[in-house]
């Protein structure tokens, strides 16, 4: 599995050179710089410690512009299992020293070198086994699989003490290595695909050659079953290839999770690679490949269609989970405001924008895409179930009887809504019941929306509204107002949120009798409190706003 690109993180102007120094040997790379001291960064953030634990959640590669002591205490609390990291660097900010920390086992080393050679200086790495041979033996390149990790170890130590070691089988990354290699040594490194039983004098790598090929659901269990009879090595599994017609099922994504192996689908008669293939019954047949597979080359992924919220827009406010979205995404749709507020995107991302009254067409796009195989995201600002794409998507795929359609792996993910957001900075108006509308009637009648305004008014909801006002429908704001006006006093608190979470945002307490429509426009979130909403000042001369939970009677 590969990993994502690498991000590099600092804390400074000062670390801005280095680190577009450091891009250029990885153009994918994102530079995430500390919001209000760098200017130029790709990605902006508020929480050093944070932003760090989240890019080691996320298996992200880290290359940190800082002292070393600083990134080993914030990640301390995640270190648990050496070989489940991903590489880890510190980098001196003038360009002086790179230091490897973490990731031995995820190529952190190499990573380090090419570093260093863009930079022009050594890296300062201090692993006895690749300063005496020159490679990490423990860390195979991508195809390969090392077979026990303690055994690795005492089998590394051991040429370490002075031992030599003869290689069976092809591994072509040894042949620059500096190892002390000896025909009749009692060491021996043994690469290939049979099933081998572990031994203290063998470090078993093996090529990830065997398919596993399928035309029903199959365990896990039955999978092992069916490589031990055939004599091959579960580690050398490097993918299980389904028909497409089970690009749903649930139980095949649980088998390959399990395995740790891609999930691949073709279609009936399509072929798969060069292999020697052997039927086992059941539906499944395994294929022994003469190199290491490539997964991505094999058929198709399950498609994956996203539709993701990015709150507001202030980054801090995008949830962990959009982030990561964004990141594995192969192509991302939406109206072209959220789609460049979604970014920065890497070079081999595809961004598709529409305008914003294109709904249904960019849901229809969407799903064509992921049907492909493709990771799709559809963007929204906002929460996408809040008056937003996550309603068009799905009125697309019900629209549909294209099975390829409702085979896509589809999912929500939610962001901060505009009215939650404007809520926060207020205080809490939406503290008790409330109620959301647009007061748009692009999609729905005004005698509708008339209604709905009577009927929460009349209730004593708390009302948020969205798309209050704009050039084409000026006087409909007012018209609301009256309505509201019926059921509320003058006195009742009425918070006017513009651009929140974005530069330049205001945000302004008023009163229901003091609101004229000219005070709003269409990027103002309107929050008008109900009969219990109460107001009282803050050291700072504004005012704090909030519905308490209790009703009638105080508790």
């Amino acid at each position: 599995m590969s990993r994502p690109a690498p991000a590099i993180v600092i804390l400074g102007n000062g670390s801005l050179s280095t680190a577009q120094r450091i891009q250029q040997c990885y153009p994918e790379a994102l530079i995430y710089g500390l919001t209000g001291r760098v200017e130029g960064a790709d990605r902006g953030y508020s929480d050093f410690g944070a932003t760090l634990r989240e890019l080691y959640q996320q298996n992200t590669p880290i290359i940190a512009l800082c002292a070393a002591g600083i990134v080993i205490r914030t990640l301390a609390p995640l270190l648990l299992e050496k070989g489940a990291e991903p590489p880890v660097l510190a980098v001196a900010e003038d360009a002086s020293a790179v230091v490897p920390l973490l990731g031995g086992l995820g190529g952190v080393n190499d990573l380090a070198r090419n570093i260093a050679a863009g930079l022009g200086i050594a890296p300062a790495i201090t692993t006895s086994g690749e300063l005496r041979f020159g490679t990490c033996l423990l860390n195979p390149p991508q195809g390969y699989a090392l077979g026990d990790l303690e055994l690795g170890k005492r089998f590394v130590s051991d040429l370490l003490a002075g031992e030599s070691v003869r290689i069976e089988g092809d591994a072509p990354w040894l042949a620059s290595a500096q190892l002390p290699e000896s025909q009749q040594a009692r060491l021996a490194i043994h690469i290939g695909s049979a099933e081998r039983e572990p031994a203290a004098d063998e470090l078993l790598i093996y090529p990830r050659n065997v398919l596993v090929k399928v035309a029903a659901e199959v365990s896990p269990q039955a999978i092992r079953e069916a490589l031990h009879d055939a004599k091959l090595a579960w580690q050398s599994l490097a993918c299980i290839v389904a028909d497409e017609t089970l690009m749903a099922s649930a139980s095949l994504r649980e088998t390959a999770l399990e395995l740790a192996v891609p999930l691949r689908f073709v279609s009936a008669g399509e072929p798969v690679v060069p292999a020697v293939w052997r039927e086992m019954g059941n539906d499944m047949s395994l294929g022994v490949a003469p190199a290491p597979l490539d997964p991505l080359q094999l058929g198709r992924a399950r498609g994956r269609l996203a539709v993701i919220g990015l709150g507001p827009g202030a980054a801090e406010l995008m949830v962990p989970a959009v982030k990561a979205e964004l990141a594995r995404a192969n192509d991302v749709l939406g109206y072209e405001t959220y789609v460049r507020m979604a970014g920065p995107f890497r070079d081999d991302q595809v961004m598709h924008c529409t305008d914003n009254r294109e709904e249904m067409q960019r849901a229809r796009h969407a799903f064509e895409l992921a049907a492909q195989g493709r990771s799709v995201v559809v963007v929204s600002s906002g929460d996408p179930g809040v008056f937003a794409m996550a309603a068009a998507v799905l009125e697309a795929l019900h629209e549909s009887t294209d099975p390829q359609w409702h085979s896509v792996d589809l999912e929500m993910l939610p962001g901060v809504s505009a009215s939650l957001a404007t809520a926060a900075q207020a205080g809490a108006p939406l503290g008790h019941d409330f109620c959301v509308m647009s007061l748009s009637d692009n999609l729905k009648p005004w005698s509708i929306i008339e209604k709905r305004l009577d009927l929460a008014s009349e209730a004593d909801l708390a009302l948020a509204f969205y798309n209050p006002i704009s050039r084409s429908r000026p006087w409909q704001l007012g018209v609301a107002l009256e309505i509201v006006r019926r059921h509320r006093t003058p006195q009742t608190p009425v918070v006017l949120g513009r651009d929140i979470g974005r530069p330049g945002q205001t945000l302004r307490v008023t009163t229901l009798g003091e609101l004229t429509p000219d005070q709003v426009d269409m990027r103002t979130m309107v929050l008008v409190g109900s009969s219990t909403t109460c107001t009282f000042p803050r050291v700072d001369g504004t005012q704090w706003v909030y519905t308490p939970r209790w009703y009638g009677e105080k508790p």
